[in-house]
């Protein structure tokens, strides 16, 4: 059987070569934008920190619920948690439990968010059943 290529050389897909060239590591400033935009129609605000310096391994996300409470979020490989209580600031003394999801965190926090996510769900279940018929 014949190789195209001589077995020295590699084959490395285009997101291995990503993962190789960030460390194994995800940006979390990208993940942070992700986040933002996954669940933005369901919060008052929500935006990535410019104030807080992010890195690979960590970004801060500011969010404000339906009920008017602001936050400050922080994004690691660990998950989300709640590093203070308004844009911006981050609370050294503050210990609180990591979320997996942003949709947990936001579902402990935020009865507001809990409705809208329950009728964003029941909308799309609606235009499922129309095109079906």
């Amino acid at each position: 059987m014949e190789i195209d290529c001589q077995p020295e050389e590699s084959i490395v897909s285009a997101f291995d070569q990503d993962c190789v060239e960030l460390g194994d590591v995800k940006d979390m400033r990208l993940e942070a934008e992700a986040v933002v935009n996954d669940v933005l129609f369901a919060v008052a605000e929500m935006h990535v920190s410019q104030s807080l310096s992010s890195a690979s391994d960590v970004a801060y996300i500011n969010v404000e619920t339906r009920e008017g409470n602001r936050y400050c979020l922080e994004l690691t490989e660990a998950g989300l948690r709640v590093v203070g209580y308004a844009f911006d600031q981050v609370d050294e003394d503050l210990s609180t439990q990591y979320h997996e999801t942003v949709y947990s965190l936001l579902d402990t926090l935020s009865p507001g968010y809990r409705e809208a996510f329950g009728n964003a769900l029941l909308q799309r279940l609606e235009r499922l059943k129309q095109n079906g018929q």
